[in-house]
This record gives C-alpha cells, structure tokens and sequence, in this order.
C-alpha cells in the first residue's frame, strides 16, 4: 500500500513540474488571430498579451464601427487559438497518471 501512495505521490510530483515548463512555454508561444479575410491581424502571446496589430490600409476608409468589430473579432480569434494551444499542451501532462478512481477536471 505505502509503495502506491509514493507512486503517486511521484507521478503527481512529475506531473507539477511538466505543468510548470509548459505554462512557461505558452509564455513564449504567440498565435495570430485575424479577421475579415485577413484584412486585420492580432499577434498574441499565450499569456493573451496582444503584441501586434495589423490593418490593411484599405480599412481605413470604412467607418469606424467596421474597424472596430474587425479588430474584436481578430482579438476573439486569437483569444480562441491561445486556449486551444494551452488546451493541447495540458492534456498530454495527465495522460501518464494513473490514479484509481480519481478523475481529472481535463
């Protein structure tokens, strides 16, 4: 029985350390989000800070409510793909635990 519980208390050592590097790689990770066919652009990181925004010129002309819902909508985008990214990161750290009759929220 003891044998079992330092197990798992290793897994889940083993566990909190991969969590650690991988929230430390989404730091570095940036995704682009964008937006009426590409016309603006939203760079993210995976801490959902924008790093850059890109407007074609040609939206310049368009009213001001239309730039603005364009750049939400790339903003929301990018948003979108920075979940997914952490998503698909996190998912393979507890793929390896294995814990009778504990069930993970992921």
């Amino acid at each position: 029985m003891r044998g079992g519980i330092g197990n798992i208390l290793k897994q889940a050592q083993a566990m909190q350390e991969n969590l650690k590097k991988a929230q430390e790689e989404l730091t570095k990770v940036e995704v682009t989000g964008a937006a009426g066919g590409g016309l603006v652009a939203v760079t993210m990181s995976g801490r959902h800070d924008v790093r850059k925004v890109q407007i074609d010129p040609s939206l310049l002309q368009e009213d001001k409510e239309v730039l603005e819902d364009l750049i939400a909508a790339a903003i929301n985008d990018a948003v979108r793909k920075v979940e997914q990214t952490a998503q698909e990161r996190m998912s393979g750290l507890t793929a390896g635990l294995n814990v009778p009759g504990l069930k993970l929220p992921f």
